[in-house]
């Protein structure tokens, strides 16, 4: 009795990763037609055979007022980057000088690791060299950084994205932590 459960949520979990492979395909191919829907399924199927995800159970919920606070923070966040590196480029005769940094997240789950390093790595000026899954720790090449204080800048601003995104997604377990945790 107690494996049903768990059954279910694995056949749960794998039918929602066919449902979001057909959207990607659908997309892809730009047309939503049957045979589209229909061949997305069956390479859906197909990738899911071959090639078996891990077994990730999202525990979180999603809190639609926080999903607009992160999204809108993002995209400032983007455009403020995206200036400072023209800002860079466009520096002539000087050479930015750039580091890789440490940040250790606290609350380093898989979910919340992987979205962090992705929101990450899509703002300009920042590239993830290596995730460290089993300590949860970020290494993160950044451009800019003339000094240890910057460094710090950089990793606070990491761990407020994390913040964000854990406000956003993340668990109740996972928010009383990072309401708990000074930054």
């Amino acid at each position: 009795m107690a494996r049903e459960p768990a059954l279910r949520g694995r056949w749960r979990d794998r039918g929602v990763a066919a449902l979001g492979l057909t959207l990607i395909w659908v997309l892809l191919w730009g047309s939503f037609t049957p045979l589209t829907v229909a061949g997305g399924a069956i390479v859906a199927v197909v990738v899911l055979t071959v090639f078996p995800l891990p077994s990730v159970t999202y525990a979180g919920r999603i809190h639609p007022l926080e999903v607009l606070r992160f999204a809108g923070r993002f995209v400032l966040d983007l455009v403020v980057a995206s200036v400072q590196v023209s800002a860079l480029a466009f520096r002539f005769g000087h050479v930015p000088r750039s580091a890789v940094i440490a940040v250790p997240l606290k609350v380093p789950s898989d979910l919340g690791l992987t979205l962090t390093a992705l929101a990450l790595s899509l703002v300009p000026g920042s590239l993830i060299v290596e995730a460290d899954r089993d300590r949860g720790v970020l290494y993160v090449h950044v451009l800019g950084v003339r000094d240890a204080a910057d460094a710090d800048r950089f990793r606070r601003g990491v761990l407020d994205l994390e913040r964000r995104i854990v406000q956003a997604f993340g668990s109740p377990a996972e928010r009383r932590v990072i309401e708990e945790t000074p930054t």
